[in-house]
C-alpha cells in the first residue's frame, strides 16, 4: 500500500461499510471523521485503524458491563430421597361402589 496512492473504489465502498458501523456506535465511539475528505490510501488506512479499534474499545466495554450485571449462578439442592406420593381420600360413596363390584 502507498500512502500517497489516491483511494480505489473497492477502498472507497470499505469506507462507505465502516462508516455505516460507526454510525453505529455509542457516540463516544464515534470518530466523526468526514469520509468524503479522505483522499489517499493512508488516510483511508487512518480512518480504518481508528474505527476498527473503536468497534473493538465499545465491544470489550459492552462485555465488561455484562459480565458486572451477571446474576449469580442458580443451584438447586438434589433430595436424598424421593417425597412419598399422596393417598386420595376415600369417601363413603366411592367405597360403597368398590364394595359392590
Amino acid at each position: 500500500m502507498k500512502q500517497d496512492r489516491p483511494v480505489s473504489s473497492l477502498l472507497k465502498t470499505q469506507i462507505l461499510h465502516l462508516q455505516e458501523a460507526e454510525f453505529r456506535l455509542p457516540a463516544k465511539y464515534q470518530t466523526n471523521i468526514y469520509i468524503h475528505a479522505i483522499q489517499t490510501e493512508g488516510d483511508a488506512g487512518e480512518y480504518i485503524r481508528q474505527v476498527t479499534k473503536a468497534i473493538h474499545d465499545a465491544h470489550a466495554d459492552r462485555i465488561s458491563r455484562v459480565k458486572a450485571k451477571a446474576k449469580p449462578e442458580r443451584t438447586f439442592a438434589i433430595a436424598a430421597a424421593a417425597a412419598k406420593p399422596h393417598k386420595k381420600k376415600v369417601t363413603k360413596a366411592t367405597a360403597k361402589k368398590k364394595n359392590r363390584k
